[in-house]
């Protein structure tokens, strides 16, 4: 009877739970942006999001990670020389970190936010119309380089701005070109 039990455990694994999910806090922006790519580059499924209320503390963004993941990837971190601030199991719905994409359809054209960060196209031409929000400096800067411009070849965001809105239009931009593309 055990060995059917075990042999029962090993043939099926078990589905992920939604508490087997974390979230990494860091000090600023800098830091979460170094470590989604130093994770990615490593293939670790991860997700930046925004922070849940109750653990917010100054940056606007975190790290959903898988929680069975956390002493290879906080290995991995400190190797690089980064070191979040707190690692928090998800095991609540008020922890839940926020989705930062929202998309709009607004007749021929599709707006995409990001954050405080928006992008719209007109989807029958493929050009670029607005790009708004934020409060970064860079933010008037990266709608003069982009808005008029095909959305296949307007410059990124991340090679024209260097803040968080240049981060967050560019989570924006990357899911434009995608849904645009279908």
């Amino acid at each position: 009877m055990l060995r059917a039990l075990w042999k029962k455990k090993i043939s099926k694994p078990a589905a992920p739970l939604p508490q087997d999910r974390g979230i990494l806090v860091f000090e600023n922006t800098t830091a979460v942006i170094q470590a989604e790519n130093i994770l990615k580059t490593g293939g670790w499924k991860i997700k930046v999001m925004g922070p849940p209320p109750e653990i917010r503390n100054g940056c606007d963004l975190v790290i959903e990670f898988p929680l069975v993941e956390e002493l290879s990837i906080i290995r991995t971190l400190a190797e690089n020389g980064i070191k979040p601030l707190k690692v928090v199991p998800i095991h609540d719905v008020l922890l839940e970190p926020v989705d930062l994409l929202h998309e709009k359809e607004y007749g021929p054209y599709l707006m995409v936010r990001a954050a405080n960060m928006k992008i719209t196209v007109d989807r029958e031409k493929g050009m670029i119309v607005n790009v708004s929000g934020g409060g970064c400096p860079d933010v008037p800067y990266l709608a003069e380089q982009m808005v008029g411009q095909h959305l296949e070849s307007a410059p990124q965001p991340r090679d024209v701005g260097y803040t968080l809105c240049a981060y967050a239009l560019q989570i924006a931009y990357e899911r434009m070109v995608e849904r645009c593309s279908d």
